[in-house]
């Protein structure tokens, strides 16, 4: 099927009203496969609905390959029919082994390259191996942290102006056929995006918000879906505490964000 991925998260949305994701960085520099494989393991017996591989920092191709290969071979080998999406933070980023891929535009970048130049780059050879792509608009909130950096982000203010300009971008994206927005505060940020901004964006869409950085207990994750929130993004907090407590505080948080559905 063409869309079976998209299908597949739109059917969970209805199902569940709000998934969870589990971002896995493929840069193999600093945390070993074996590592990920673990990190995986316990997210899924935690219930996320999501893997996404990607990172801001630059990682090669054969990382990438070898991150995903790994991590499929964890699903299949415990059963769990959950898809492994590529987070692209650039053109060398992709795997076929994935089984679809985010073609994001960072709307908010002060660089085209980010917007648009890049993908023209890319994709060609998605094409080619017939991934599946879903279109996401990604926009950065401060503080932005190496997102911000890398992608050269005009960051989106955090006070209530922001929150219109937030609305506004991801009501541009819906417009452009964009599938989804994702609202990013930064990897392991010490401030999360505020609920506030969160709530006016999504009433403001037709599409599905996620949203990502620094959400790190459940309480913010439960102020994100009552804010209208319809994925929830975790990487952080899942390199720094799923094989330390065998995903227990991992579950507790998808647990409780989802009882606050409706």
């Amino acid at each position: 099927m063409k869309h079976k991925i998209w299908n597949l998260i739109q059917e969970k949305i209805e199902q569940d009203g709000v998934l969870h994701s589990t971002l896995i960085d493929p840069d193999l520099t600093f945390q070993t496969l074996n590592k990920i494989k673990k990190m995986i393991r316990y997210s899924l017996e935690a219930g996320t609905d999501i893997v996404m591989v990607g990172g801001s920092t630059i990682a090669d191709q054969i990382s990438v390959d070898k991150t995903v290969k790994g991590i499929k071979e964890v699903i299949l080998e415990n059963g769990y029919n959950v898809p492994v999406i590529i987070f692209p933070g650039n053109i060398n980023a992709f795997s076929k082994e994935a089984d679809a891929v985010y073609f994001m535009s960072l709307l908010n970048s002060n660089n085209l390259y980010w917007i648009i130049r890049s993908h023209i780059i890319g994709a060609p050879m998605l094409k080619v191996w017939g991934l599946e792509t879903i279109s996401l608009g990604y926009i950065i909130v401060e503080p932005g942290a190496t997102a911000g950096f890398i992608g050269e982000a005009h960051l989106i203010p955090r006070n209530r102006k922001g929150y219109k300009i937030a609305a506004s971008y991801a009501l541009a994206a819906e417009y452009f056929g964009f599938k989804m927005v994702y609202l990013e505060g930064g990897s392991g940020v010490d401030r999360c995006i505020p609920p506030e901004m969160v709530k006016y964006t999504s009433g403001f869409v037709d599409i599905p918000v996620c949203v990502g950085g620094g959400i790190n207990n459940k309480e913010q994750a439960e102020e994100y879906v009552k804010a209208g929130a319809k994925n929830i993004v975790q990487g952080t907090f899942i390199e720094k505490n799923v094989i330390k407590d065998q995903g227990t505080s991992l579950k507790e948080i998808i647990e409780a964000m989802k009882s606050k559905v409706g």
